[in-house]
Formats: structure tokens, sequence, C-alpha cells
């Protein structure tokens, strides 16, 4: 038996980890260098406190929605690439604009 639409879409998706939820905006990602190692907003503005993150559809560098700016989620909303990654030392995670959640 073939599910149905409404079926489908109640089913849990789950990554391939077994953990994280199943995001298809990770489908068809590529590996992206980072164009800067800093927000370059952020540098014109002076301000050097911002966690950094990398969007996984092109590479810009910008500060996380945990900084007074929020460039990240800017460049989310004018370009619609929906990934970004922590760039810094430690847990590495990824954040889907789309989603609003961890992926």
């Amino acid at each position: 038996m073939v599910p149905n639409q409404t079926e489908a879409l109640d089913a849990p998706a789950v990554s391939a980890n077994g953990q994280a939820p199943r995001c298809e905006h990770l489908d068809g990602l590529t590996p992206v260098t980072p164009q800067t190692s800093f927000c370059p907003d952020c540098r014109a503005d002076e301000d050097r406190r911002a966690t950094l993150l990398i969007c996984l559809t092109c590479g810009r560098v910008a500060c996380s929605d945990g900084s007074p700016n929020q460039h990240a989620k800017a460049h989310h909303e004018k370009t619609h690439h929906p990934i970004a990654a922590a760039v810094e030392p430690g847990p590495r995670w990824r954040w889907c604009y789309v989603h609003q959640r961890l992926v």
C-alpha cells in the first residue's frame, strides 16, 4: 500500500545518523570554502565579538543570530540559501533557516 500524502507528511523523518531530523535542504550540498575568516559586515562596523557561521551553499561567512547584527540570517533572507554551519572550533552543528532547527 502506498501512503497518501498526509500519511507521508506525518511520518517521522530522521537523518542518516538516526538522531537529527531529516532535512531535504542537505541534499545536493557540496563542500564550500569560506570566503573569509571573519564577518565582513561586522568588520566594517568594527564589531568582532560575533560567533561565525558559514553558508553551506556559497561559503559566505557571517555573524550568527546570537550577535546583535545577525548577518547570517540577513544573508539567508536575501539569497534564500537554507543551511549555515558553525565555523569556530568546538561542537559542529548546522542550522536550517527554512525549518528553523538544527539538522
